[in-house]
């Protein structure tokens, strides 16, 4: 008889995971499902699919060397979800308990909450330790204030985990956020950029391709060239390559875009973070020994990780299930097909749609300011948004991808998570990029079939949702020019909208 069935999820690939602190090898065993729900839920992009179940087997492979009891179940041979394939595991091993860290998404913490129910067997649930801040920790800060803002919550951490905090408790550099600096456009005679490193598929990752690609040949993206790490030490590898080669400039162009270069100074680690073969810890802590980098590049990549990644979770499950239903703005219009195809004249989201069916990934401000606030602008429902992020990306599991796009990208929230929405007109694109150079539409023109939609979409936005948004402090300077409109030119910009829609 096993005493512990310990539960490994596909994001929770690491030997620091809590379900294993305590294991006993000769005792208990490890259970590691890949199941066709996960994979059949959303039109998960390809490369992720291969990217987690890569991942996965490798980790398992990992878990065998260092002499652990598992069994891998693959999805051409496992049941069709996780409680069918560990009712059958169960009857095969008759575990005395079953022990799982905390799952990352509300409907599989969900389904882990019938299983004690469902087998007759008593069910742990252990906090996930990778992260810094604890649910219940996050839940009493925000129920102890008015509004939830993330920067408080960002100077919070870097206190008690003295980060970036010099001898007087105070921020190093003398500032706690260096965002103001964060905002350059690529310069016209940049240097190349180099490209995140490039992991060659193995044997294991080569089979992961060749199995979705006959059963899944139909989901979203290109299965190949496949080029992610999905092994901790080809990771970490990945990390050092970030730091010596992109971290330097990370800050001063984090928000800036390029036609045909795909990452700029992004890490792209993310994608490994969200999987457990990078712990935050570590990647935080290596980023801190670069003493000579730019404070202003080392505190906005530390920022994405201790503030603004613990803040979205802290949110999400403060907040889940009530959440993902809001829509704050009542945005109701259809998805448009081109989010799947790329089939679009307007340039800039024809690129990022196109480089995310290549890569599965796109950086923030791509997400955030181009697919996002278009959608935002357009009036797209928010569940058929949130679908196609979490869909498309590699790094996408519903914790992070929910709270930022239903609350950062939409608004859905109301304000939750976001003090404004962060909607723009072709101007700002214009301004971080070089889309608009090759569009066929005209950034500088305001109306008519040759503007470009995001002009006139945008004072549409605001003027449908001028009673909902009227009173935010942040949107003044937008409501003080819709109240010296014309009706001329108001009832210009509703009825180019319309027409643009239409042809959507």
């Amino acid at each position: 008889m096993v005493r512990d069935l310990i539960i490994i999820l596909g994001d929770q690939l690491s030997l620091e995971i809590s379900s294993l602190e305590k294991i006993r090898k000769n005792e208990d065993k490890i259970l590691m499902m890949e199941v066709s729900n996960e994979i059949e839920y959303a039109n998960h992009h390809k490369k992720k699919l291969v990217l987690i179940f890569s991942a996965m087997r490798h980790f398992a492979d990992e878990l065998k060397k260092n002499k652990f009891d598992i069994t891998y179940v693959e999805f051409d041979k496992s049941k069709e979800n996780f409680t069918k394939e560990l009712e059958q595991q169960c009857k095969k091993f008759n575990p005395k308990s079953i022990k799982i860290t905390h799952p990352s998404e509300y409907r599989v913490l969900d389904e882990v909450k019938k299983w004690e129910k469902i087998l007759g067997i008593p069910v742990t649930i252990l906090e996930d330790s990778r992260f810094f801040c604890k649910i219940d920790e996050f839940s009493d800060w925000a129920n102890s204030r008015k509004e939830l803002k993330m920067e408080l919550f960002y100077q919070k951490m870097r206190k008690k985990y003295n980060i970036l905090i010099d001898n007087d408790g105070k921020p190093i550099g003398g500032k706690w956020n260096y965002d103001i600096k964060n905002r350059k456009r690529l310069p016209k005679n940049y240097s190349k950029i180099p490209n995140p490193l490039v992991c060659k598929p193995d044997k294991i990752t080569k089979r992961v391709i060749s199995q979705l690609g006959k059963k899944y040949a139909k989901h979203f993206g290109d299965l190949e060239p496949f080029w992610f790490a999905t092994t901790k030490e080809d990771a970490i590898k990945s990390l050092e390559d970030f730091i010596k080669n992109r971290l330097e400039f990370f800050g001063p162009y984090e928000d800036a875009m390029k036609e045909n270069e795909k990452f700029l100074y992004h890490s792209v680690l993310s994608i490994y973070l969200n999987v457990g073969l990078l712990n935050p810890r570590d990647v935080i802590q290596k980023v801190l020994q670069n003493k000579d980098l730019p404070i202003e590049s080392i505190e906005g990549f530390v920022r994405q990780i201790l503030g603004w990644r613990e803040y979205v979770r802290g949110i999400y499950w403060h907040y889940m299930p009530k959440y993902s239903q809001t829509n704050f703005l009542n945005a109701k219009n259809k998805l448009p097909d081109f989010y799947w195809t790329g089939k679009t004249k307007m340039n800039c989201m024809k690129s990022c749609i196109d480089q995310t069916k290549q890569e599965a990934y796109a950086h923030h401000i791509q997400r955030l300011m181009i697919t996002g606030n278009f959608a935002l602008i357009a009036g797209i429902n928010p569940k058929q948004v949130c679908n196609w992020y979490l869909s498309v990306y590699a790094d996408a599991f519903e914790w992070v991808e929910l709270p930022n796009t239903h609350g950062m990208v939409l608004y859905a929230d109301g304000g939750i998570l976001g003090s404004k929405p962060y909607a723009a007109s072709g101007n700002y694109i214009n301004k971080m990029s070089d889309y608009c150079k090759n569009c066929e539409y005209d950034v500088k023109i305001k109306n008519g079939k040759n503007a470009c939609p995001f002009n006139y979409l945008y004072w549409n936005f605001f003027l449908k949702n001028q009673e909902r948004l009227k009173k935010n402090p942040r949107l003044w300077t937008a409501f003080s020019n819709i109240k010296n409109m014309s009706e001329e030119r108001k009832n210009q910009i509703e009825n180019d909208s319309k027409e643009f829609m239409k042809t959507i």
